[in-house]
C-alpha cells in the first residue's frame, strides 16, 4: 500500500499511517547503506532539483547522497548564482526549472509556506527542507526512526524538547509528528522563546528544565540561535546556559538508557555539554546517519520509485 501524501510539506495532519510507512522505508533503506554496494536503482531516471535558499550542511548533503543512493539525478541551485540575483521571482524560477523537464523539488526557504507555494506552480513532487518557522518534516522523522531504533517503539516515551522553541521548526515538525504516533511532547525554554498561542501544537510547554526532563525518555536539545541576542530575548548567554544547559549533572538525574539528541549544529557549552553531547547516551550522529535512509524513504515513496 503506497503513501496517501502527493508532497512532503510538513507534519502536521499527516497521518500515523502514512508516518509509519515512512520510518518503515527507511528502515529498509537504513539496511541497504549498510551494505558494500549502497546504491539502488530505485529513482533511476528521476531528476531532483535541490532548491535551497537558506544555508546548510547536514540536510543539503544528506538529501544529494541519498537522491544519488537512489540513482536518481541531483541538481543543486545555487542562489549566489542564479537570476535571483537579478531579480527573478520564486514562481519564475520554479517555472524555468520546470520547463528543463524534472521530476521531484527539495526547497529550503526562509519564509514559511514556500513549499505549499510552489505545489501551486509545478507539477513537481515538492519535498520540504525546512520553510522558515513553520516545519522540518524529515528531521522530525529521522528523529523519531532514531528513538524507535534505540528503544523498540514510540508509543507512550517522553520527549522533552529544550531551547529556541519559538524560532524552531525543528520542535514545531516533532511536536506534531511524536503527538500523531502517540508520544509525549512537552516543550521548554525561557519564556521569551516561547510562542504565545502554542495551543495549535497540542502539546504543553514549561520554563522549568527540571519539569521538562522529569521522567523523560528522551531529551532534545535544540540550538540557541545566538543571532536573537539583540533582540533581548535573554539577558545574557551565561545566564542561559546557567538554566537551560544539559550537562552530566542533569543527565545523572535520568534514567540510565536515556537518549540525548541535537538536530545540529550544536553550540557546544551553552545549550549541550560536550561530555554529553560526545557521551554513551548521545545519539547525535546516528540521527545524521539516519537522515540520508529517511530521505531515501521520502523521495522514494513520492517519487514512484521501484525496488530493483
Amino acid at each position: 500500500m503506497g503513501i496517501s501524501i502527493q508532497h512532503l510539506l510538513g507534519l502536521d495532519g499527516i497521518s500515523r499511517e502514512d508516518i509509519t510507512l515512512m520510518l518503515d522505508t527507511a528502515d529498509s533503506f537504513y539496511e541497504v547503506l549498510q551494505r558494500e554496494i549502497k546504491v539502488v536503482p530505485t529513482l533511476r531516471g528521476k531528476t531532483v532539483v535541490n532548491l535551497f535558499y537558506e544555508d546548510s550542511t547536514r540536510t543539503r548533503i544528506s538529501f544529494e547522497l541519498a537522491e544519488k543512493r537512489l540513482s536518481a539525478s541531483p541538481l543543486n541551485f545555487s542562489v549566489s548564482n542564479s537570476s535571483v540575483n537579478k531579480g527573478e521571482t520564486l514562481r519564475d524560477t520554479i517555472k524555468n526549472i520546470e520547463a528543463m523537464k524534472i521530476d521531484m523539488v527539495v526547497v529550503r526557504h526562509s519564509c514559511a509556506g514556500v513549499p505549499y507555494f510552489l505545489t501551486q506552480c509545478t507539477d513537481a513532487v515538492i519535498v520540504n527542507a525546512g520553510d522558515g518557522l513553520h516545519e522540518h518534516p524529515t528531521q522530525a522523522l529521522l528523529d523519531m526512526m532514531t528513538i524507535r531504533q534505540k528503544l523498540g517503539r514510540l508509543e507512550g516515551l517522553k520527549v522533552a524538547i529544550i531551547g529556541d522553541i519559538f524560532h524552531s521548526r525543528v520542535a514545531r515538525s516533532n511536536a506534531w509528528g511524536m503527538s500523531t504516533m502517540g508520544m509525549k511532547v512537552v516543550l521548554c525554554g525561557p519564556p521569551t522563546l516561547l510562542p504565545q498561542h502554542y495551543e495549535s501544537l497540542g502539546v504543553p510547554m514549561t520554563d522549568d528544565l527540571n519539569e521538562a526532563i522529569d521522567g523523560a525518555d528522551v531529551v532534545m536539545m535544540l540550538r540557541l540561535q545566538r543571532e536573537r541576542q539583540a533582540s533581548g530575548a535573554f539577558p545574557t548567554i551565561r545566564e542561559y546556559r546557567n538554566r537551560y544547559c544539559f550537562d552530566l549533572e542533569k543527565l545523572f538525574s535520568l534514567p540510565e538508557n536515556v537518549l540525548v539528541m541535537h538536530p545540529g549544529p550544536i553550540n557546544r557549552g551553552i545549550e549541550l555539554a560536550s561530555d554529553v553531547a560526545d557521551g554513551n547516551n548521545s545519539v547525535i550522529l546516528q540521527q545524521v546517519t539516519n537522515g540520508v535512509a529517511v530521505r531515501m524513504a521520502v523521495l522514494y515513496l513520492l517519487g514512484g520509485g521501484e525496488n530493483g
